[in-house]
Formats: C-alpha cells, structure tokens, sequence
C-alpha cells in the first residue's frame, strides 16, 4: 500500500531489517497522517522504535496524529527528558486534548514534564467546556499592536512564528489585550515597510466568544471562509484563535453522531474495529429497547382492526409496503430539515414556509406514487399475481398512500424544528422516531379508508 509516494510495505521491510538509518530516510519525508496510519500496521514492542527513529518536529506532529491507546502506549516507554521534548512542540490545544484523553497516572506525569506556563494555560483552556470555543481554541497567536511598524511586525514574526499554529493572519490588540483588528500578511507584504499597523489593520474583525458553541464556531469559519477565527473573552480581550483544522474536526465529530443518532445508536468516541462489543451493546440497546417498545402502538392498531382485516385479508399484503413507503418519506424530510438547521439556513420561524414547501413536495411525490400504485396494483398484483384486487381496493391503497406521503412528509420536517427549538438535538428526531409515528398514522388512515369505502 502507498499513500503520496510512501510506501507502507517498503518501511515495514526496513523496520523488520532493522535498517534505522533507511527507514528514517523515507519516513522523514512522509507526511505525519500517512505516518501514523503506517503505525497501525507495526507490532506494539516497535512503537517506541519508530518514533524515536523520527526527527524531533516530525515525532511530534506523527504523535498528534495517533489515536490516543497509541499515545497512552508511546508516553509510558518515554523517559521524563523524551516526554518533556515532545510535549515543547505540540502546540497548546493538542497539550489539551491530549491531557482530556488520558487516564489520570498518564496525566499526572505529563503536567509534572510540563513547563509553568503550560500548566498555567493548560488549567485555564479546562475551564471552557468542551462543546465551547474556549474547549478547542489554541492561545499560539501572532499579536501585534497598533502603534507597530510593519518592519517591526516582520521581526517579531520571525522571531515568534516557529511556535504558533498559524501566522498568516495575525491580530491586533490594544495596551489591555482588547481584539481592535486583524492584519494578514499578504497586507504586511503590499505595505510600506514604515506603515503603522493601526492603519492598514482590517477592523470589526469577526470574533467567537469562548462561551460560543464549537459547532457554531466551525459553522462562522465555513461561512466567512477564513483560516482562523479569534475568541474574545466577556471584555473582548484576546484569548485564543480557532484554526480550520479544528473546525474541521468539529464538522466531522457532527457529522458521525449525527449519523449514529439517526440510524438509532447512540454515539461512540471510539473506531469501530477498538470498540468492545459490550460497548457496542450499550450504544445500541437503549434505542432497540425504546423502538421495540413504541411499536407496540402499531400492534395495538392492527389488533383493533383484525376482525375488519379477516374480511379483506387481501388489505394485510400491502400494509408493509405503506409503512415502509412512509417512514422512507418522513425520512427524506428529516434529513433535509437537519441538514438546513446545521447548516444556520432556517429557523424555528420559518416554520410555515417550511411545512407549505414540503406539503407541495409531499402531493408531488403521493401523488407519482399513487398513479404507478395503481397500475402495478392491476399489471402485477392482479394479472400476474392472480389477487383478488377491486377498483374499491386499489383506491383505498393509493388513498393511503398519498396521505401518509403528506403526514410522513409534514411529521419529518416538523419534529426536528420542534426539537431544536426546545433545546434537544434535532437529529435525535430523525429516522427512530419519525418511522414510529408514521407507521402508526399510516395504519390508522389505512384502516379508516378500508371502513368508509369497502364498508368492513
């Protein structure tokens, strides 16, 4: 296997040769992520081997990129001097992460290997929340002020850049640590070399506070199409910058327990292939446990109506159909509704619009549904199949099925917005529950039409 010219095969030949000096040729021109998914494949007693055959900067961003039993494992073969190297070049919100993932003894020793300063900062990020800008922000900026020569500016880049996460754009702050403006340094370059940074500074930056929601946050980096947003404390002071990486990370976290959610599993932090069974277990049957429980109301519906179903057996055969047909459209509408919602492009008040739009979309789609229905229902069901299906039959399934088209369509882009405007997770309403309630909305109207038109 080969990622961007590294070959996997050829470093697992040279790691089980034991030719070093080789293997640290080709690692070091690898990129980290393609290095640490080349630890995935090497035996537990070579970990340590590996990544002390690396350059001191390239270790530590292959250590960033580990999952964290890997980074467990690597901190308990270093030795205090080895720690303490790696932990000078992780950048301050990887210290954070990494202090958050590990058991406490691994804690322990990695504050104690800490400098002051790290410890003293690393304190102050744990106050945030974790879902906070302030939980995922890094405090590695470039600051200028106000009064700076752009010379003046470029030296002190040089000086400082080597240790912060980004220095393309850089922020400017008053005498009380204040964000009063931005400046890149495209801008730095286009600048006379005696301009004041007061007058080429970009002000009204757009800034987060470190209360925001990470997930707000990634949602203002995608929207403005920036490389970092800077987090601003109650006073507006400076405190921190969110880079896109991170953002990137938050969308993708989303995304995945989002995902679990609507295919009614609660979320898990863990790969898939690392996640014990019992784990799996625990993440799956609450859900089971609540669905197998609400469709008992379907049950109950049926039982209600099974001396009008001996009459009409024939009725039995489409029920799974127009069940299925209902919780795949009240789907469709949920996901679209989520999806919207995360994205920032509706709101609990655009309610009606959104119900208006989808009741167009449901008539459309019952409607399509309901003609190729009838045709099937005479062509397959009845010539080929040999069923027993009447006009009267057949007019009451394709009833049924624009009507629960229309219910299923309204219930899927109704709960999420009722969700979110309660404060509950609007993916928590999506495909578990919708298809409950529409199953049993589908077999309730199913069962009325059967009544009212074939007289049972």
């Amino acid at each position: 296997m080969e990622r961007n010219g590294f070959s996997f095969e050829q470093a697992l030949d040279l790691l089980h040769q034991k030719k070093y000096a080789a293997l640290r040729s080709l690692l070091s021109d690898a990129e980290p992520a393609d290095i640490a998914e080349f630890y995935e494949q090497v035996s537990g007693n070579q970990y340590a081997i590996v990544f002390r055959i690396l350059p001191k900067e390239l270790a530590a961003e292959v250590f960033v990129e580990l999952d964290s039993d890997l980074q467990q494992i690597l901190i308990e073969s270093f030795s205090d001097s080895e720690l303490k190297e790696v932990l000078a070049e992780l950048y301050m919100d990887d210290t954070v992460d990494l202090i958050e993932e590990m058991p406490a003894n691994v804690v322990k020793r990695i504050l104690a290997n800490s400098t002051g300063e790290t410890r003293k900062t690393v304190n102050e990020l744990l106050k945030y929340p974790d879902d906070s800008a302030g939980g995922i922000m890094t405090t590695e900026m470039v600051r200028f002020k106000q009064n700076m020569t752009v010379e003046e500016a470029f030296e002190l880049l040089r000086r400082v850049a080597i240790d912060k996460e980004t220095i393309y754009t850089c922020y400017v702050t008053d005498v009380n640590s204040h964000l009063i403006g931005i400046v890149t340094v495209l801008t730095l370059l286009l600048a006379s070399k005696d301009a004041l940074i007061g007058d080429i500074m970009e002000e009204n930056a757009i800034c987060v506070s470190t209360l925001d929601d990470k997930e707000f946050v990634a949602a203002q980096i995608s929207k403005y199409d920036v490389l970092a947003l800077p987090v601003v404390d109650a006073e507006h002071r400076l405190v921190g910058i969110v880079t896109v990486d991170d953002a990137i990370d938050v969308m993708q976290d989303e995304a995945e327990e989002d995902f679990a959610k609507m295919n009614a599993m609660l979320p898990t932090e863990k790969p898939y292939l690392k996640t014990a069974p019992f784990e799996l277990w625990k993440s799956r049957i609450p859900w089971l446990l609540l669905l197998m429980v609400s469709a008992t109301f379907t049950g109950m519906i049926i039982s209600s109506f099974e001396e009008a179903l001996a009459t009409q057996v024939i009725l039995t055969a489409f029920i799974p159909m127009l069940m299925d047909t209902g919780g795949n459209s009240g789907g469709q509408a949920s996901v679209t509704i989520i999806r919207a919602i995360s994205l920032g492009e509706i709101r609990f008040g655009d309610w009606f619009r959104i119900v208006w739009k989808e009741t167009r979309v449901a008539l459309l789609c019952g409607g399509t549904l309901a003609a190729v229905c009838f045709v099937k229902l005479f062509v397959v069901d009845k010539w080929l199949m040999g069923k027993e299906i009447t006009f009267l039959i057949a007019l009451v399934i394709c009833l049924t099925l624009c009507v629960t088209v229309l219910c299923a369509k309204v219930i899927g882009c109704t709960l999420p917005l009722l969700a979110k405007k309660m404060g509950f997770d609007p993916a928590v309403m999506a495909s578990p529950f919708i298809t409950t309630i529409v199953d049993a909305v589908s077999l309730l109207v199913y069962f009325q039409l059967a009544k009212y038109f074939l007289h049972l």
